[in-house]
């Protein structure tokens, strides 16, 4: 009698909201259920992260299947596609590593790639990387835009504190009562004043924050932290 291959099958979606409503997990469970099929393999448990992200390996699921791993309870892992695995080479590799250790194929059915084969380690390996290395480029790219923009004296994201937009909405220019406030923030500050200290001089004076609220200290905090003030 033949014996059936037993595989575990992963699913991750990276929010709550996909978790919550189940289309794709349904869909990456049908995906994982037909290769199992195709290889002839039993999937004994279906592990699910739901509304987690792949940045790192710190998942319950994944603490889960690394445990069936290595108790040696699992000899191939199917999934629907690699990035709902890790988006990380280091983690990749150190996963791989690990599978291999106890015997462990990798089954991905997008990329169609079985690490039960030396060819399908080494072409996993480099699509990850070419992902990895156009993430990066995107976010090099998306840093000098902003950079240069920001040299340029035009918005980027939310405004500091002592700015406003310009007539323009493209650049960004002082604005004066916030500028007053962080010249009394500064001065107080240099000269040892607490934060509590400084909150009650500028609401003394009866000057508002952004919004129109009385100083608190944890305002004061914010501005220490982002604006060239004194700590």
């Amino acid at each position: 009698m033949l014996s059936i291959m037993r595989a575990i099958g992963y699913v991750r979606v990276s929010t709550d909201k996909q978790a919550d409503h189940g289309v794709s997990l349904e869909a990456q469970e049908a995906k994982i259920r037909a290769m199992a099929t195709v290889q002839g393999a039993e999937v004994v448990e279906l592990i699910i992260d739901g509304g987690e992200s792949a940045k790192n390996l710190n998942r319950p699921g994944m603490e889960r299947l690394l445990a069936l791993v290595d108790q040696g309870k699992v000899k191939t892992v199917i999934i629907a596609k690699l990035d709902r695995l890790t988006r990380s080479v280091k983690d990749l590799a150190e996963l791989l590593e690990r599978f291999q250790k106890r015997g462990v194929s990798l089954v991905s059915v997008a990329e169609s790639l079985d690490t039960g084969s030396a060819a399908g380690r080494l072409v996993i390996n480099i699509m990850t990387a070419v992902s990895q290395w156009e993430r990066e480029a995107i976010g090099e790219r998306t840093r000098d835009a902003m950079q240069h923009k920001r040299s340029n004296g035009q918005r980027v994201g939310n405004l500091a504190y002592g700015y406003r937009s310009s007539a323009d909405g493209k650049h960004v220019e002082a604005e004066p009562a916030e500028q007053a406030a962080l010249a009394q923030i500064r001065g107080l500050r240099e000269q040892g004043r607490s934060l509590r200290e400084i909150a009650a001089a500028l609401n003394g004076q009866a000057m508002r924050t952004r919004r129109g609220a009385r100083w608190r200290h944890d305002h004061i905090l914010r501005i220490v932290r982002s604006a060239s003030v004194p700590r």
